[in-house]
């Protein structure tokens, strides 16, 4: 079992929850995303490939295995 987190831990995620709720929804959005250069994908606007199969062998031999998209 785990230990549950001190009253001083708890109250201090309350209080950062609380203060990203005041935030616009603009802000909010703003900060939610991370844009992360992935090298290949990011190289062309869109690829069409016939099957799940055909793309999991492209992801294979093509993306760096830390973007996870390889086969486990």
């Amino acid at each position: 079992m785990e230990p549950s987190p001190g009253d001083s831990a708890q109250r201090e995620w309350i209080e950062e929850f609380e203060a990203a709720a005041r935030r616009s929804l603009e802000t909010r959005c703003r900060y939610a995303f991370i844009d992360t250069d992935k090298p290949v994908l990011d190289d062309a606007p869109y690829r069409a490939l016939d099957s799940m199969a055909e793309y999991r062998e492209w992801c294979e031999a093509h993306l760096p295995s830390w973007l996870g998209d390889g086969r486990v």
